[in-house]
């Protein structure tokens, strides 16, 4: 059924002709190189974003592109505050975000909050839609969001920028890349961003059809650096540092109801490869301090991880078949130091291991098969052995027309947050892990109508069933337990048209989710009441639509976002209705020598669409944005090639 609506929605009918031609194609082996995931991730949806879309959402953070490009829910409670992520119909806890290869999510909480993460600071981000255990570890079990950073060419490229926005709200970033080559075997090179934003949210308005606008102070801070020594005999050091700090303050003008949220975020790592074997260590500190009234003496919680991770490439290429075998095998150890008030004792402490074997086949020329594997070892507990097996195989192969069909099976696991292993009286030490089953199919189709268009399109479906869901339960004084099974299900649909033709560009981005996330069984008498209902917040329908039209150097861009009803009660009783918004760029760049200046206007929200992301909390209305950003290149040299 999938496949006849993919080729009637896609016309796939102009291109039958090629159907009946399969030429045969040898495909050079793809050598990988440290930690890159979506090499091992066959079978599984990825979708990467492009360079020009990461530089169009310079000055907002992930949550801004990714709502606007993908299907992913998200539940935000308003400019600058906590904005959590549903990949097909999980929770929060249940997306990795991986900073060059490590996972960030908050160790207390399990989830990332994604107002924190800017898009200045990465040079490539990726998608991975399903469960990817096996490959990544805890976590991913609706999704991944993968973001690395890559060395910069050689010469110098210095920006800065500034963005002023509707309602007091402003942004400042710097920017600067480099590289040299030191000598005739080493080449140094790095990257420094900074950024500085500040969301006063002085709305001309307390209220939106009698909702409140809760007011909020943020203030962002951040600084990410990359360091990278390459050297022509196959080595390379790099060092990464990513600093952030994240003030919240509500209700700044209540002095006694007021809140203050303070996150603090302090990442390192040191990347050391020679040829085929990689070693990484890393120091995160996560930092969280909340208080209520009085500011001046919050509830502080501090907690650290140090990890290291030794990885091994081995790869064989048969000459005669043509097929080869990549297979990349190592272990990860992560040590976790807690001091948080609200646990048993004053300091806790927590090993965890991983053991992992990476498999990618070419088989064929057509076919490609991952199949991975992966234990993992936890201080006073047992996760399960997650295994993974996915292919992908091109169908049809022809210079203007490719259609590939994948598929996989996998297995998932979230390991119990600290928060809920180690809370005061509240907390279970006993809690099992989630564990899941996801199976997916899905079709890519890419067309190239003539020497300037091309028109691709990708259409998924899964299958996504999670037991011993962790439930805060409230018939016990929220006490955590195993409550629940979910079963999430669903279709995403995505098509892409572009046309560069002489001076005029243009491009159309579409995207369509069917999301069924509901309680397929309860463990208790208090949950026995939802069984067959969608979860809350989680959209049953979301589309999104991107057209641009350039020429020259000046771009218009029009986006709109749509979002079915959302339920806010477990039973399905209460509800958030749906709502569409449409935003309206336009930008233009000015070059002069190695000097560029570019210039957008932004308008958010055009219809001023009344809408709620939560109960009680109206979101903002039409707003405006103007920024300018001023850019120096240098002269680069030719560019650095290892041997």
């Amino acid at each position: 059924m999938f496949v006849i609506i993919f080729c009637a929605g896609t016309g796939l009918f102009l291109s039958c002709n090629v159907c009946a031609q399969q030429d045969t194609i040898r495909l050079e082996p793809v050598i990988v190189r440290g930690f890159v995931p979506e090499k091992f991730m066959s079978g599984l949806k990825i979708q990467q974003i492009d360079s020009a879309t990461l530089t169009q959402f310079q000055f907002q953070n992930i949550s801004s592109l990714l709502s606007l490009y993908t299907p992913i829910a998200f539940k935000n409670y308003g400019p600058g505050q906590l904005n959590t992520a549903s990949f097909r119909g999980t929770s929060a806890s249940h997306a990795a975000v991986l900073w060059n290869g490590l996972n960030i999510n908050s160790p207390s909480l399990g989830q990332t909050d994604f107002s924190t993460i800017p898009l200045i600071g990465f040079d490539k981000l990726s998608i991975q839609y399903g469960s990817a255990a096996s490959v990544v570890g805890t976590d991913a079990v609706g999704g991944s969001i993968l973001l690395e950073s890559m060395s910069p060419s050689e010469g110098l490229n210095v920006s800065i920028g500034r963005q002023q926005e509707s309602f007091n709200n402003h942004q400042t970033q710097v920017s600067a890349r480099y590289g040299i080559s030191r000598n005739d075997n080493w080449k140094f090179s790095g990257k420094t961003s900074a950024y500085d934003g500040r969301m006063k949210n002085h709305f001309p308005y307390s209220e939106r059809r009698n909702y409140t606008l809760l007011g909020s102070e943020t203030l962002q801070r951040g600084l990410v650096q990359d360091l990278f020594f390459e050297s022509k005999n196959d080595q390379e050091i790099s060092a990464h540092i990513w600093l952030t700090r994240n003030k919240l303050i509500l209700t700044p003008n209540d002095l006694a109801g007021r809140e203050l949220t303070l996150t603090e975020a302090y990442r390192t790592m040191l990347r050391y490869r020679i040829k085929d074997l990689t070693v990484r260590t890393a120091w995160v500190r996560d930092i969280i301090d909340f208080a209520k009234g009085d500011l001046t003496n919050p509830d502080h919680a501090v907690t650290d991880k140090v990890s290291n991770r030794v990885e091994k490439d081995f790869q064989w290429n048969f000459s005669q078949s043509g097929s080869n075998v990549q297979i990349k095998a190592g272990a990860e150890w992560t040590h976790y130091r807690a001091q948080i008030a609200g646990y048993e004792k004053a300091l806790i402490t927590e090993n965890r291991g991983d053991f992992f074997i990476l498999t990618r086949w070419q088989a064929k020329a057509h076919l490609l098969i991952s199949a991975n594997l992966r234990q993992a070892l936890i201080t006073g507990f047992n996760p399960p052995f997650t295994p993974s097996i996915g292919a992908e195989y091109q169908l049809f192969q022809k210079t203007d027309y490719s259609l590939k069909l994948r598929g996989s099976y996998s297995r998932s696991y979230r390991a119990p947050t600290l928060n809920e292993r180690y809370w005061n009286e509240l907390g279970n030490p006993d809690i099992r892990p989630e564990t899941g089953w996801n199976k997916e199919i899905g079709l890519e189709q890419h067309y190239q109508l003539n020497a300037s268009q091309f028109f691709t399109t990708s259409l998924t479906a899964y299958h996504n069933r999670i037991k011993d869901w962790t439930y805060w339960n409230p018939s016990k004084s929220y006490h955590v337990e195993n409550l629940q099974q979910v079963l999430a299900r669903g279709v995403e649909l995505q098509m892409a048209w572009r046309n560069d033709f002489r001076l005029w560009k243009s491009g159309l981005n579409f995207g369509y989710a069917l999301n069924k996330s509901v309680q397929e069984k309860a463990y208790d008498a208090y949950s026995s009441d939802i069984i067959g209902k969608q979860l809350v917040f989680v959209p049953i329908h979301s589309a999104n639509l991107n057209a641009f039209l350039q020429y020259k150097n000046t771009r218009i861009t029009g986006q709109v976002q749509s979002i079915s009803k959302r339920f806010s009660t477990f039973d399905n009783s209460q509800f958030l209705n749906g709502y569409s918004l449409a935003n309206l760029l336009a930008e233009t760049t000015i070059n002069w020598h190695k000097t560029s200046i570019r210039i957008r206007g932004q308008v958010n929200n055009i219809a001023n669409t009344f809408y709620l992301n939560v109960r009680n909390n109206a979101m903002p209305g039409r707003s405006y944005a103007l920024s300018m950003v001023l850019s120096y290149r240098s002269q680069a040299s030719k560019r650095f090639l290892p041997k």
